[in-house]
């Protein structure tokens, strides 16, 4: 009796243990979380176009994460009432790494210029 109690509760913590999500797929997810949020408080009129990487290929994610993060920063909330729920916001996306340079011939300024909310749409893809 007591070598099946100890089993079941082995079995019990094994699964639990193997169905808990991995620090950095919790990392990943609350960023996305805070993109899509970005994405209702960003001024979308009157406001700069900044260089969107869509689907870039394997060798050039290092490059389209560096794009993102500097776009991040030109971006501007739609009313100050929301400054500092955008400004936190801002600070969680920002710390988004990606550590393989690879090998990519194209540059910020390669790719074409869109709104914040399309910069924000594609970031997200990417993330995902």
């Amino acid at each position: 009796m007591k070598r099946m109690i100890i089993f079941c509760m082995f079995f019990f913590c094994s699964t639990m243990v193997l169905t808990a999500a991995s620090p950095r797929t919790v990392k990943y997810r609350q960023i996305r979380q805070k993109i899509e949020q970005l994405e209702t408080m960003v001024k979308d009129k009157d406001a700069e176009l900044l260089h969107t990487p869509e689907n870039p290929v394997e060798g050039c994610l290092y490059t389209a994460v560096t794009c993102f993060k500097k776009g991040i920063k030109k971006l501007q909330p739609v009313s100050r009432h929301e400054n500092a729920e955008f400004t936190q916001a801002i600070r969680i996306v920002s710390k988004l790494t990606y550590k393989d340079p690879g090998e990519c011939e194209s540059t910020c300024e390669s790719y074409e210029k869109k709104t914040p909310k399309e910069f924000l749409k594609s970031f997200a893809n990417l993330i995902q």
